[in-house]
């Protein structure tokens, strides 16, 4: 009798696995919910571009079968943007750290949330930079220890979802992986948004943020200090900055459409698909 085999698998380039994830990788999970969204929207698997810099997240393309871009870190926006302009009828998606997204993709991030390009991204969030040795990353909360910060780190962390909102992004969410059905329906309509569409997925990695930040590798453990420093927006509701910091608020903060970035001109968000 052949042992069973998970429907999913059929998303997955043959031969990629193994995979090379840590134990309870939080880029792991996210492979697992892209594929589960994909499946049930019937993304057209011919026609998805997936894109990845430098880092545990970028890795994630390279496990789909699909068409994609593995390359230079923080460099993922602008091949989206050469992709997505050369091409209108692809549905491109984009892959990255907060690392890679968020310090020296910084611009590149602000950018393409101020033109409104018709991409979506999701951001895999760790809280450090995983692969190349667990340093301090623009998302690391505050007062967390990393290998740069023996000490704890003095800087404010980014609230990526707030920056992307000021920049102009008109879909924006955060969830983390302890949610994984609340991720899959936030990553459903990301993907089916017409405009930029922004998914924060907080997520663990056992391996440094857990061991340097919380004192422990276990994964288990890592995934529920998220939760347990999560909030959904209803929660957070009235609270004051002091209650609310350290926190990550879950839940989508834009949901809106406005003309999408077409090169040298803009076009309606409701004429994208007649483009």
């Amino acid at each position: 009798m052949s042992e069973p085999k998970n429907p999913l698998r059929k998303y997955l380039r043959p031969g990629s696995l193994p995979h090379f994830f840590c134990s309870g990788c939080g880029a792991a999970q996210v492979l697992n919910l892209f594929t589960q969204a994909a499946d049930e929207l019937q993304l057209d698997w011919d026609r998805l571009l997936g894109i990845g810099g430098v880092g545990c997240a970028a890795r994630i393309p390279v496990y789909l079968d699909i068409d994609a871009m593995h390359g230079i870190h923080g460099r993922t926006l602008a091949w989206a943007t050469g992709a997505k302009l050369a091409n209108p009828e692809l549905k491109v998606v984009i892959f990255a750290g907060d690392g890679d997204a968020a310090a020296i993709g910084g611009n590149h991030l602000i950018q393409a949330a101020r033109r409104n390009l018709d991409v979506t991204m999701i951001v895999v969030n760790n809280l450090t930079f995983g692969m190349t040795g667990g340093q301090v990353a623009p998302t690391t909360p505050q007062r967390s220890r990393s290998t740069t910060t023996p000490y704890g780190n003095p800087e404010e962390p980014f609230d990526l979802c707030r920056l992307v909102a000021a920049a102009g992004g008109t879909f924006v969410a955060r969830t983390n992986t302890y949610r994984p059905r609340a991720a899959v329906s936030l990553l459903k309509k990301a993907l089916q948004h017409e405009g930029f569409a922004f998914v924060e997925i907080v997520t663990p990695c056992p391996t440094y943020f857990g061991r340097k930040a919380i004192g422990s590798g276990d994964p288990v453990r890592v995934l529920q200090w998220i939760e347990d420093h999560s909030l959904t927006l209803k929660q957070a509701e009235g609270q004051d900055a002091e209650h609310l910091a350290g926190k990550f608020v879950l839940g989508t903060f834009v949901d809106t459409r406005k003309p999408v970035y077409r090169g040298g001109s803009l076009i309606p968000a409701q004429e994208v698909g007649d483009a």
